[in-house]
């Protein structure tokens, strides 16, 4: 049986976090799980955003011990309605509804503020004995009986797998000399969190726009995040506006069903583009989240994706090391490679189809997408497909994603 090394995880945000604590509670004690980022200097967290997180990866969660945590300050979409519509139009019929239920009492997705996931994460982390560095992956150089990880601090670690989860700019990506394709998509997604005086009663709303998706997701409280897709022209031009004048294209946008509204923090905008890494893995190296794959928020699947990639992998390795094998060894890694890049590449191109077919003003096209919704509003069966999809819950699911524990 090969002598098993530490596994070093370069990333401490969701993904390298939520790894660090399934691959602590299945492989016990006697393996070190080292996570290593500069942020996790900056606790408690102060990350203004708020991602969807679907019922799948809320079941991570909670397998994971973290959700109970996180579940107060967690708000269930009840209920999803789509529209499609141009900016200047009067009103903007509903093409499409969703109810929020993959399971009786089990929504679909939650709204949850990131700081309060992080948080919870890193304090579950440390409650399981993995080692948080506060400091980044300086460099690495790997052999075929293990991985030597150098930290910025001078520390050196004799590892047998190491992790990218560094972000779409992975600096161990391109180290490993692992190229990506995509593209930019000439768009930008603006961020901020809005207050409004009438309760939301928990439905999240997608229009679709000439310039791409605005979408409203339910927070606790009389609170709405907002995911507002504009070139990326425009989305500057918006973000420097004076508080009035970003007032009046906001309402302009969100309309005045829930009452008056108000932002509550500085709108931020962020570039949009697609790519997938040529390969999830090398030698002795994994790729996971936003180093391994970006997609389009339009499906709001981005984090999810990720944490989908951190099911796969810590069930390959933890079936690996039950086998007696080397964690980190080829055959090891391309099975999680097998198992997440298909997935990843069909949601790239679903994401991309989807942001070509709704951000234009092609009169022919809005014809289609139109009676597309329509004929899938009017086929419960349909519906429920693309609930489940869009749930986590359809395919070879992880057993962290079906809420069993490793």
């Amino acid at each position: 049986m090969p002598a098993q090394r530490s596994i070093v995880i370069c990333g401490g945000a969701f993904a390298g976090l939520a790894l660090a604590v399934a691959l602590r509670q299945g492989l016990g004690p006697d393996i070190p799980v080292i996570v290593a980022d500069p942020a996790l200097s900056q606790r408690p967290s102060r990350d203004p955003r708020a991602t969807a997180i679907v019922a799948a990866c809320r079941r991570l969660f909670e397998t994971l011990g973290v959700w109970g945590q996180v579940a107060p300050t967690a708000q269930p979409i009840t209920d999803m309605v789509v529209t499609d519509s141009r900016l200047e139009d009067a009103t903007r019929p509903v093409f499409l509804t969703f109810a929020g239920n993959v399971e009786p009492g089990e929504p679909f997705a939650h709204m949850v503020e990131n700081r309060y996931l992080i948080d919870a994460l890193a304090s579950r982390a440390e409650a399981e004995g993995v080692e948080l560095r506060a400091t980044a992956v300086s460099s690495f150089a790997s052999r075929p009986d293990g991985i030597s990880v150098t930290l910025a601090d001078g520390t050196v670690i004799d590892a047998s797998l190491l992790v990218a989860a560094d972000g779409a700019r992975s600096k161990l990506r391109e180290r490993a000399g692992i190229a990506t394709h995509g593209w930019d998509y000439n768009q930008s997604g603006i961020v901020v969190t809005v207050g409004h005086e009438r309760e939301h009663r928990g439905r999240a709303e997608e229009h679709f726009l000439p310039a791409g998706p605005f979408a409203i997701l339910p927070l606790t409280g009389n609170r709405s995040s907002l995911v507002w897709t504009e070139t990326r022209k425009d989305a500057a031009r918006i973000v420097a506006l004076n508080e009035e004048l970003f007032h009046a294209e906001l309402e302009q946008r969100f309309g005045l069903h829930l009452g008056e509204i108000k932002p509550l923090d500085k709108p931020r905008a962020f570039p949009l583009g697609y790519f997938v890494a040529r390969s999830f893995i090398a030698e002795r190296l994994a790729l996971i989240g936003d180093a391994a794959h970006v997609i389009h928020p339009i499906a709001g699947q981005g984090l999810n994706m990720g944490l989908k990639d951190v099911a796969a992998l810590a069930e390959v390795v933890v079936d690996a090391a039950r086998l007696g094998m080397d964690l980190g060894q080829a055959d090891v890694l391309e099975r999680y490679q097998r198992w997440r890049r298909f997935d990843t590449m069909a949601m790239g191109v679903a994401t991309n189809s989807l942001n070509f077919l709704f951000s234009n003003e092609s009169t022919l096209l809005r014809t289609v997408r139109d009676i597309g919704l329509g004929l899938v509003d009017r086929a419960p069966p349909l519906k429920e497909m693309f609930i489940r999809q869009a749930a986590g819950l359809s395919g070879e699911v992880p057993r962290l994603l079906k809420g069993e524990a490793l």
